[in-house]
């Protein structure tokens, strides 16, 4: 199989494609023929060794994938040859063939194309958790989405106004915001020109936003956690910046606030039946036509050198796709 292969840490360039062995489904697993894959900011981190959990070179990243089921290990109940399907692996996405565990493995949604699946897992995915399960977020409050036009960005301003909030999106010009805008944000704020936290407290009445979803870090961060609300809830979901933020406690101390790490994928092995529901009820969203996920970039695996620099350049909306096959 062809596959695009980190040979040692460095940048998306130095990577290359390479002809490898098919990969083999063990007990609980399915191997999957790939037909296109998300790419996120983690596997920038991952292919320049900066990731939180280090894969030695060489390896294949990648970690979301659509495409058909070509074979079954023991004990897969779910699947079966010829299911078309979407994945979220430990790498090795970015290749004509993957293979997954059953349980981070579903069926295509209904209503979406190889393209749209293969970038639907991790960024809806880590939504989700983080509005309903890491903040446990309630209709009528407000939610403060930084990044607001990128993979994961813009998934939560859809997901937080399906979940009845308002959401105030905020990114670094007008035309990402004009996209957020368009996927259902409320107000934008434009932090290249505005002041974030003083912007967010005079939209609501000088209360501050219940959530902020943060993938982006850096100096924005404190910006954003002192205008949090009473009780508020501030999502580390990322640092798309490449700063990770310190700032003083005691802002959480007068708040009451909440700083709350999202770590999806971990989450979802640790609790596999939660997921598969997270992910039944993300399925339905699309179906009934509450969700569009938005492939805005789409790349052959031969161009995945352009197909990261959307990534590392930062201009990305919505999500990127390496088409495998």
């Amino acid at each position: 199989m062809r596959a695009l292969v980190c040979k040692e840490y460095g940048p998306p360039e130095s990577m290359l494609i390479e002809e490898l062995d098919d990969p083999v489904a063990a007990s609980n697993q399915v191997l999957v023929d790939v037909a296109a894959a998300g790419i996120n900011f983690p596997d920038v981190l991952a292919i320049a060794g900066k990731y939180q959990v280090k894969t030695p070179p060489p390896f294949v990243p990648g970690n979301e994938a659509a495409g058909v089921v070509a074979a079954i290990g023991d004990g897969v109940s779910r699947f079966s040859v010829g299911d078309k399907v979407i994945l979220n692996s430990k790498g090795g996405a970015f290749a004509e063939k993957c293979i997954a565990d059953q349980n981070t493995t579903m069926h295509l949604p209904e209503g979406l194309n190889f393209e749209q699946g293969a970038g639907f897992t991790v960024t809806y995915g880590t939504s989700y958790h983080a509005l309903r399960q890491s903040a446990n977020l309630q209709a009528g409050e407000t939610v403060l989405v930084l990044g607001a036009a990128g993979g994961v960005g813009i998934t939560a301003v859809e997901l937080a106004k399906s979940m009845g909030a308002r959401v105030i999106a905020a990114a670094s010009s007008d035309e990402k915001l004009e996209f957020a805008r368009a996927a259902g944000a409320d107000e934008c704020i434009n932090y290249s020109t505005q002041p974030l936290k003083e912007t967010v407290k005079e939209m609501t009445a000088g209360n501050g936003a219940d959530v902020v979803y943060d993938p982006v870090g850096g100096e924005l961060a404190e910006q954003a956690f002192r205008a949090t609300a009473w009780h508020g809830r501030y999502l580390v979901i990322g640092f798309a910046c490449g700063d990770i933020p310190k700032f003083a406690l005691n802002i959480a101390l007068l708040k009451e606030a909440s700083i709350v790490g999202v770590w999806w994928g971990t989450w979802a092995a640790k609790n596999p039946k939660l997921q598969i529901q997270n992910m039944q009820e993300l399925a339905e969203l699309v179906k009934n036509g509450t969700l569009s996920p938005k492939v805005t970039e789409s790349y052959s695996l031969d161009d995945f050198t352009q197909a990261f620099s959307a990534i590392t350049e930062r201009r990305a909306r919505g999500k990127v796709i390496l088409r495998i096959r």
